[in-house]
């Protein structure tokens, strides 16, 4: 680093301290030099975004990817890295936040899509392609007996809700507090204008007591909850023994139905997440990279429940959509779990992703920085905490600034991550890229200064 600059002075003071010892005006300072010393770096990136704010509210089209000063914009991929349009190369540990699973260019994805598009993109008919889809997510998943395609995440667990308030013919809706189930379905800091006017009751993840009284209360009236296996937007915190096991029998014991969003959680196994925790639920919602990359998600469950679509069963409910059967989403949901998505992939990515979550803590628990990483399998988030959380109120006691100045370093060191601390590994991670991000994120743990 250059003498002259101010922002050196406070790197080396943070690098002689230990965490407790660094002021907030020091950590303030530092996390500003950051975003100087970023976008001096990325002049055209921050052209295209002065622009795209004059078309676009924020300058994007999907918040989760905005970042103070700016994001970078992207102008190539090369195997798992981004290149950008001032020509950084980032190694993606990000992986399109789980829809890009199987990478950037996955090969028979491609090729499917390919063959798809030669007999049309836009046919407004059935083909024989969404039979084997359906075939192959309902083989995968032991909750799902019948299943409905749509065109996301968002639009599946808005369909699960309004199905299970149809099979129950109750009203209310237990979520947990922090909750991300899609853009109208946001139980945090930001999301109650937007978030779809069911009646909501709100319970805490991994707190049995709540779910109970929340039963308690309004067990009669209670169509059913909804529920990540590992809560992912919300810092990626596991459940802890016996709380879905608890969720589970309360919805059977009031006859209520359970909804597990696997949108995210489905990569943890062949048979998603609960097949990993051996908790099955009455419906499952499906996303992200299950078509490939493409836009897709799912809902499903058993045959009596998602008989309220079929006419010849009595069903009464229509659940329409121009692209719910896509042929090009079709197609690559065809080719992810009929070809590429084994489970030799699954237990790799996740393999590397329990490799690399023990390195994290190792490296955290080591030195006197307040960080520390949660998650399952191929997905983990740090956090700015010493303490471990397993709650969201544990996670929102954390200092965002050291995770900035981890993810600003991280940025000029090559590696791309949420800049929330959020990592999801696709299929083209490899365990010399693993080991590579382990030992800059231990660099500059040992030193915390404010970039590489």
């Amino acid at each position: 680093m250059q003498s002259n600059d101010r922002g050196t002075e406070v790197g080396d003071r943070l690098a002689s301290c230990v965490s407790d010892d660094v002021s907030d005006a020091a950590l303030d300072d530092a996390v500003a030099h950051a975003h100087r010393r970023y976008a001096a770096r990325r002049t055209r990136s921050r052209e295209l975004a002065d622009e795209a704010r004059r078309w676009l509210p924020g300058g994007n089209t999907r918040s989760v990817l905005d970042f103070a000063p700016f994001p970078f914009r992207v102008a190539a991929v090369d195997g798992p890295y981004l290149v950008d349009v001032d020509g950084h190369r980032y190694l993606d540990l990000l992986g399109n936040y789980t829809a890009g699973l199987l990478g950037h260019r996955p090969a028979e994805t491609e090729r499917v899509l390919k063959e798809a598009a030669e007999t049309g993109v836009s046919v407004g008919a059935m083909t024989s392609v969404e039979t084997d889809a359906a075939r192959l997510i309902c083989e995968r998943y032991a909750s799902i007996e019948q299943v409905r395609i749509t065109n996301s995440g968002t639009e599946a667990n808005l369909m699960a809700i309004s199905t299970m308030r149809h099979h129950t013919g109750r009203s209310k809706v237990i979520a947990c507090r922090g909750a991300y189930h899609g853009g109208l379905l946001y139980f945090g800091d930001g999301g109650a204008g937007l978030l779809a006017p069911y009646d909501w009751v709100l319970a805490d993840f991994n707190d049995t007591a709540s779910v109970e009284d929340v039963f308690a209360a309004h067990g009669a009236s209670i169509a059913g909850v909804i529920v990540e296996p590992m809560l992912g937007a919300a810092g990626c915190i596991p459940p802890e023994p016996g709380f879905l096991e608890t969720v589970r029998r309360l919805c059977s014991a009031n006859s209520s139905l359970l909804v597990f969003d696997e949108v995210m959680t489905s990569r943890l196994a062949l048979g998603g997440a609960q097949e990993l925790l051996d908790v099955v639920p009455d419906m499952t919602t499906l996303g992200k990279y299950v078509a490939g990359g493409f836009n897709f998600g799912a809902f499903g469950g058993n045959a009596e429940i998602m008989g309220a679509y079929d006419p010849s069963r009595g069903g009464a409910l229509s659940h329409s959509g121009t692209f719910n059967n896509n042929p090009l989403t079709i197609a690559g949901v065809a080719a992810t779990l009929g070809f590429t998505l084994t489970e030799e992939l699954l237990a790799r990515v996740n393999g590397l992703g329990d490799r690399l979550r023990r390195r994290l803590s190792e490296i955290f628990a080591s030195v006197d920085v307040p960080l520390s990483v949660t998650g399952l399998g191929s997905m983990m988030n740090i956090h700015g905490t010493e303490r471990t959380p397993r709650t969201v109120d544990d996670v929102a006691v954390g200092d965002d600034r050291w995770k900035a100045l981890l993810f600003f370093h991280l940025l000029e060191a090559g590696f791309y991550i949420a800049r929330r601390g959020f990592i999801s590994l696709s299929a083209d991670i490899a365990e010399a890229h693993v080991d590579a991000f382990a030992d800059a994120v231990a660099a500059w743990a040992a030193e915390p200064t404010v970039v590489a």
